[in-house]
């Protein structure tokens, strides 16, 4: 254990518990808005976020489980890394691997939250020992296809999930009002804006930290 990662155990979280307390759906856009390099932006982001000492300190002291999501169209979202036990650094550093070499499923097709809500949200059957269901989405497109996803907000709030989101404002800077209002849901649930792709590690980074420490105060 590096000495950063010992000084935060020591000073900023609480003991181990034995009980697993967050699973956490990673559903990353994929859509055809989304080109190789910002694809390649997300993933190396989103694997950098993971291995931040205070988040990957976290995760591992809640037993989390993390799980990988590419989405897109309708009838197109695949669970590309299945859930896995964040029982050691160990293992979030080779999931961090998976997700920076996760070969893209699908080019050029459109955006369909709703159902990308749908499939991941049918994955918590599997981690019902978690204490919190979290979807993390991330998005730089309002949904255009298949059904709209605050037609499935009931639905998640009886079965307990959480959806938090990142508005990656790239091409459409109103995108933030409408993950806010069409997309998030249940208790606590927020948005973090990306000015554009450049802007998504250091946003991802500060989301992460937000959802698996639970502390809010002092992030925008």
């Amino acid at each position: 254990m590096s000495l950063l990662r010992s000084f935060v155990a020591c000073f900023f979280l609480a003991p181990t518990a034995e009980a697993c307390d967050l699973a956490l759906a990673l559903a990353v856009d994929v859509s055809g808005s989304v080109d190789s390099n910002e694809y390649r932006i997300q993933m190396d982001g989103l694997a950098a976020g993971l291995r931040d000492p205070i988040v990957s300190e976290a995760l591992v002291r809640g037993n989390a489980r993390l799980m990988l999501v590419q989405w897109t169209g309708a009838s197109r979202q695949k669970v590309t890394i299945p859930w896995t036990h964040m029982d050691s650094f160990e293992a979030i550093d080779s999931f961090a691997r998976q997700v920076a070499a996760d070969a893209r499923v699908w080019r050029n097709f459109s955006t369909a939250i709703g159902e990308a809500l749908e499939t991941t949200m049918s994955s918590f059957s599997e981690v019902t020992e978690c204490k919190r269901h979290l979807i993390d989405i991330s998005g730089d497109g309002v949904s255009n296809e298949g059904v709209e996803p605050s037609e499935i907000h009931d639905v998640l709030r009886g079965k307990g999930v959480t959806v938090n989101a990142i508005a990656i404002e790239e091409s459409e800077p109103d995108l933030t009002a409408y993950f806010f209002e069409n997309v998030i849901v249940g208790e606590g649930a927020f948005v973090v804006s990306a000015a554009g792709f450049e802007d998504y590690p250091a946003r991802i980074r500060k989301k992460l930290l937000r959802e698996v420490t639970q502390q809010t105060a002092g992030l925008k």
